[in-house]
Order: C-alpha cells, then structure tokens, then sequence
C-alpha cells in the first residue's frame, strides 16, 4: 500500500497572496492533510503582484518549456516553485508573460474585469495538469479550488481520461464565495476545445458566466463541497440537488478532519491504493 495523493490546484495561497477565506484554506488544508498521512502537490497562478525575490520563487527549468494553444494561438507554460518552509510543502505556480505578468490578479487597478479572464483560467486548468504529467505524479484526488479552476473536472472526465496519469483520478470541487458579475468571453465553450472534448461537453458554458462556470465544475466532479458559509444562492440551489456525494460547509476548526474523512469516505475507492 501506498500514500493516497491529492493535487491541490488554487487560484490564491496565502501568503503568496492576501489572507482571503480561500487562500487560508489552499495554505493550511493541504498542510493538515499531509500531517495526516496523504502524499500532496499544490499548484496556483503566478500573478504578477506575487513578489519572487521574496517569496523565492525559481523556475523548474524540466518542465518549463511546452507551448499551450488556445484559441489558435501558441502560450509558453513556464512552471516556478517556491516552499513554505513551515508546512514543509512546495507550491507550484503556472506562469505566462501575457497571462499573469500584470500587477493585478482578476481586475485591473481601476476594478474592472480582466477581459480575457476566460483564457487565463483555459490556460492555467492546462498548464497544471500538463506539468503534472511531466512530474510524474498520479494523483488519486484533484481538489480544485475557485472558479479559476473549474475547466479541470471537465478536462480530467474527457481530453484526460484515458491518461494513465489520470484515468484512475477523482475531482472535488469547492464551491467559495467567489462569484462575479461579469460575462466571459461569448466564444468561451470554443476556445476550451481540445482533442477529446466536444460541443455537447460544453454545452453548459454557451452562456458563459460565474453561474454556468460553477454548475460546469459541479456536474463534472466525482463529489463537491460547500467552502464557504455563502455562496452565489442560484448555486447553492444547485448544489443542494446534486445526486452525488457533497460536503456542507464546516467551520475552520473542523474543515481539515472533515475533509479527509470526505475523501476517504466518499471518494477514494480502496482499489485506488493497491501497489
């Protein structure tokens, strides 16, 4: 028997980025979860406002270096890696010039949307799961965090599914208080077209938005949980009608047990972690 593994992807880890309910829970969850015997890789965005002299970011040079095409155009993925000494966990950040070199992380200075918000979560749903088939590393639960991450499901249940690295894999999804008003992209659901994936796959992004984005995670993911006391109502009704293993909000003192038992539980399989 080995350790289960669980990949961590994020849109924030403090202190990376500023204390948010999100980022606090993407530092010390996979923290609590190791210390409880699981074997974990956590991955985020390198936005531009993250300091790398500081924080001592270093490119991983092996597996930097793969071009991602979307919406026909070519994106050098370039991977950096950085540890927090305390928890004893290195973090892997997806970086692109274009796509994460602005000072900001989702809104400009003046507050408005990124408008090609919709690329970047395209391009960083990828980047992870390609640099984690460089890595070598199977992963028997994929915990996305954020609407950043909410291709993932989608892409590990088609265009990944017959990857060794993946096939066995199983998703959570946490839903955060993390909504926003504005519409992506129209063209979305086409652009995050890949081998594997079709027009029906998507069908639930043609109007894409926070809402259609989140229920696209939800109905993709092998079980979802409730990270935050409040979340968009429209997805909480959602959630509440799933027909698959879910997770009501708990409290910060009890979330990481409560997740663990969850995984175990409800979503490892014990063939999972046969040798």
């Amino acid at each position: 028997m080995r350790k289960a593994r669980v990949l961590f992807i994020s849109s924030e880890i403090y202190p990376y980025l500023e204390m948010t309910e999100q980022s606090k829970m993407a530092r010390f969850l996979p923290q609590g979860i190791q210390d409880r015997g699981k074997e974990i890789r956590t991955f985020m965005p390198r936005f531009g406002n993250i300091n790398e002299r500081r924080n001592q970011l270093h490119e991983v040079i092996r597996l930097s270096g793969m071009n991602l095409i979307i919406d026909d155009a070519d994106h050098p993925l370039i991977i950096k890696v950085a540890s927090i000494q305390a928890a004893r966990m290195q973090v892997y950040f997806i970086d692109n010039e274009e796509y994460f070199q602005r000072k900001q992380t989702i809104r400009d200075a003046d507050g408005s949307f990124f408008n090609d918000n919709d690329d970047r979560s395209i391009f960083f749903a990828r980047g992870v799961l390609e640099t984690v088939k460089k890595l070598g590393w199977s992963p028997d639960i994929i915990h996305c965090h954020g609407w950043m991450t909410a291709l993932v499901p989608l892409f590990i249940k088609t265009s990944y599914k017959d990857d060794p690295m993946f096939s066995a894999s199983r998703v959570v999804y946490s839903i955060h208080d993390d909504s926003f008003t504005e519409p992506f992209n129209p063209n979305f659901a086409k652009k995050a077209l890949m081998d594997g994936l079709t027009e029906a796959d998507v069908k639930d992004i043609k109007d894409p938005n926070y809402v259609s984005l989140t229920k696209l995670a939800m109905n993709w993911s092998d079980a979802v949980i409730q990270s935050s006391p409040n979340i968009h109502p429209e997805v909480e009704a959602a959630f509440k009608k799933l027909s698959k293993p879910t997770l009501g909000y708990k409290n910060p003192e009890e979330y990481v047990e409560a997740y663990d038992n969850f995984y175990d539980e409800a979503v490892i399989e014990d063939s999972v972690l046969a040798e």
